[in-house]
């Protein structure tokens, strides 16, 4: 029986999210240190796989104010949430297999507009 290794595996669950970012204005397709695939604007952190152990598996990390942050949580816990981890940062997690395509945009988009301003810093 042959496996697709994790990291692969993941890499391909986010080819749908690099397909949607990429279609948005000055989006850049990136890979951490680590291998895993995310998206930058200007050279700014936009949207990737959680790779902290505490993130369930195919889970998407994108930038979010707190209002809006805990609005998605309250509105679909199903489909977004935080752990302790990440509640520190300027984040929302998103299970992937939950993510209708338009609620993909979205996020996304969000996420962009909020990358913006720091990717204006690094200029």
């Amino acid at each position: 029986m042959n496996r697709i290794p994790a990291s692969r595996a993941l890499a391909n669950t986010f080819e749908i999210v690099k397909m949607v970012g990429l279609s948005l204005r000055d989006v850049e397709s990136a890979t951490r240190y680590d291998g895993s695939p995310l998206l930058k604007v200007g050279g700014a952190f936009m949207a990737g796989l959680a790779m902290h152990p505490s993130a369930e598996p195919a889970t998407l990390v994108v930038r979010a104010d707190v209002e809006e942050r805990e609005w998605l949580i309250e509105d679909a816990p199903e489909t977004y949430y935080l752990t302790d981890y990440y509640r520190k940062y300027p984040l929302v997690l998103a299970r992937l297999s939950r993510l209708h395509p338009d609620s993909l945009r979205d996020l996304l988009s969000m996420s962009r507009r909020l990358t913006l301003p720091k990717s204006r810093r690094r200029k």
